[in-house]
């Protein structure tokens, strides 16, 4: 069973004094497309019986594709900010995917904070993970499957998620034969076997070995 995500790492840190930027990313383990994360800026309240609805806020990954479409909209109308940041299938072969994953992050923390007022400076960021990226605009608490543990962070994966399902589903259109609309770009039997009979398409992952034995 899915642990729910509490308040608890928020409390830790400040919260609601301090504003909690949660952030996770999506896609890190998949042969092709590109690494997708969300940050998600809690409101100074939350309501629980006004909104019934975050009880739902889980790991994206143990919420149905379904209620993950419901919930995007409303946790975006929720939140005081969300951002969106993309790592490029390019970036990821340039700079690995390690480092490509921190890009996405960053990119995601700037797309919220822009949307701040410019009073909202004490702010504090939970990165799902081990390592949070270097030079962040604000300071920073790594946690260890975060996405499980912290309201913020898994708000911020299901945003990444759904965001990403939809980007590969599009992909699915341009580059036909792989599957993508249903896999998302990971490495499933069926892909795998796509991936043997019809060669390397421009948007897998160049630098990931399963791809590389095949160039």
């Amino acid at each position: 069973m899915i642990p729910s995500p509490t308040l608890e790492w928020e409390n830790r840190v400040g919260y609601p004094q301090v504003i909690i930027l949660g952030v996770d990313e999506v896609g890190r383990g998949c042969l092709a497309g590109p690494v997708v994360a969300g940050a998600v800026a809690l409101p100074s309240v939350i309501d629980y019986e006004a909104h019934s609805w975050i009880s739902e806020i889980k790991d994206s990954k143990g919420v149905k594709s379904e209620a993950r479409e419901r919930l995007v909209p409303l946790i975006q109308n929720w939140a005081l900010a969300y951002g969106i940041g993309i790592a490029s299938v390019e970036e990821i072969d340039q700079i690995n995917i390690y480092h490509a994953s921190h890009l996405a992050m960053i990119r995601a923390i700037e797309g919220a904070r822009s949307s701040l007022a410019p009073n909202l400076k004490q702010q504090h960021l939970l990165i799902d993970g081990k390592f949070p990226p270097k030079k962040l605009p604000c300071p920073a608490t790594a946690v260890v499957k975060g996405d499980q543990k912290s309201l913020s962070i898994a708000a911020a994966s299901i945003l990444a998620k759904v965001w990403r399902d939809q980007q590969m589903s599009e992909l699915d259109v341009r580059y036909p034969g792989y599957g993508f609309a249903v896999h998302k770009g990971y490495a499933t039997p069926a892909h795998s076997k796509a991936l043997k009979q019809n060669g390397v398409c421009a948007i897998h992952r160049r630098s990931f070995s399963p791809v590389a034995a095949l160039l």
